[in-house]
This record gives C-alpha cells, structure tokens and sequence, in this order.
C-alpha cells in the first residue's frame, strides 16, 4: 500500500470522517447492505455500467473504502484500479478480500486525498467515487481536481445518498435514519451507532446545502458534459456520470 506524498494538515470536517470511518471498518461491507436494506450492491452495480470504458483501461476509485467498488470494476469490467482512500484502516479491512479474489495484481490500493491527488494531469481513462463529496470542506474545488487526472473523453461517475422530495417518502426516511439506522448500528457496536446517528444529519444537511442541479454545475464547471443522473430507492441514493471534453 503506497503512502500519500505528503500529510497536509487537514480540516476538522476530514479528521472526524477519519474518525468515522477508523472505528466501522471491519463490518463496512455488510452493513452497507443491512443498513441501504439490500439495495447498495445494486447501486455499485450501475456504478460500474456507466463507467464505459474498454477492458484494460485504468481507472481511478476516489474514496474507495475498502473496495468495493475498485473489486466490481477489476472483476466485471476487467479493468485495472488505482484504488485511492483516506483512512488507513478502510484500505487495509480490504486487503484480505482483494487478495482472495485473486485482485492483487488489478486493484492497487494509494493512501491519499480526493482534493490532492497524487497523480498528473490526464492519468486515467475512468474515475469513480462514492460518498465523497460529504466530506470535503470545498466541492467544486474537488470536482475539478478530479476531473484533472482524467484524459479528454474520459468518464466520472458517482454514487451518493440523497433525501426523497416526495413529502410522504421524505418523512418516510427522516424515521428511518433518525431512528431506525441508529438502532441497528448501535446493535452491532459503539463505533457503528455513532456513525449511523452521523449519517441521516449529514446527507439531510449535504442535500440542503446543495441540491442536484447545484451539484451537475460542479461538475459541468470541471469541465464535463453529458452530466446525467439515476436516482435508486424513491431518492434516497443518486449515481451521476459524465463525460470530460476533449481539451478541457
């Protein structure tokens, strides 16, 4: 596993997601299912569809956890993965699993940061992120450091939570994630409680601050056209994808 570069001090918005994500490492897999009801494979799934790019391409997964995702893209489209994620104990609870797939020598885990990455301009064919905007203090910073590393005619897409509009659906999930999801999480550990009573403020908060249409100006801004979207499970999750410009 490669160290980032450097260790830039970091805000007090990426030292508590660190912190977050040190402690529900080991069970991170399998509550991401227990706590989407099922549905997040379903949603990596699409993920990888849309990152159309031919068989061998390398591709970047930017705040990857413990792989998840960087695994379906090696495994479904035989692609090779520059697996990037913050929290040292995410990166390595995946190391075991990529192994055992026989991923090893596709998925290449980096220690590093979505808002500086350690990689020059136009490196990779695809990237993919999940959860990720969240957790930095400036987005469309972000969007376009991300949309550097990528060459021209190269593909973005990610996956992020979301809050329903319909009023009913909306009330539907402030219960489930004010009330529900903590319970579960607090049933499995300390660490994983705290972390679910995060959750449901944190994307509510998220989705405040900036809906989607501010979201594809991000990424329009970065310079990438064709910013689509696919909402999953009445709205409660989003995956975006795009295309960057040829000389952006």
């Amino acid at each position: 596993m490669d160290p980032p570069a450097d260790q830039p001090e970091v805000s007090h918005r990426t030292r508590h997601a660190r912190s977050l994500f040190a402690g529900i490492a080991p069970q991170y897999e399998w509550m991401g299912r227990v706590l989407s009801l099922g549905q997040e494979p379903s949603w990596r799934r699409f993920l990888v569809e849309k990152t159309n790019v031919p068989a061998g391409s390398l591709v970047l997964d930017v705040a990857s956890g413990t792989g998840l995702v960087a695994r379906e893209l090696a495994e479904r489209r035989a692609l090779r993965v520059v697996q990037l994620e913050p929290s040292e104990p995410m990166l390595r609870a995946g190391l075991d699993v990529s192994r055992a797939a026989g991923l090893s020598d596709r998925v290449w885990p980096v220690l590093g940061r979505a808002e500086e990455l350690p990689f020059e301009d136009g490196r990779f064919d695809a990237l993919t992120f999940t959860y990720l905007m969240r957790y930095v203090d400036d987005p469309p910073a972000t969007m376009l450091e991300l949309a550097r590393v990528v060459r021209p005619g190269g593909v973005l897409a990610s996956l992020e939570f979301h809050v329903p509009d319909p009023p009913l659906l909306r009330a539907g999930w402030w219960a489930y994630t004010r009330a529900v999801m903590p319970s579960l999480g607090a049933a499995v550990s300390p660490e994983w409680g705290r972390t679910a009573r995060f959750l449901g403020p944190s994307v509510s908060g998220f989705a405040a601050r900036s809906p989607l249409p501010v979201q594809v100006r991000w990424w329009q801004d970065a310079g990438l056209h064709r910013v689509r979207s696919r909402s999953f499970l009445f709205g409660t999750a989003v995956v975006m994808w795009a295309e960057k410009t040829d000389g952006s």
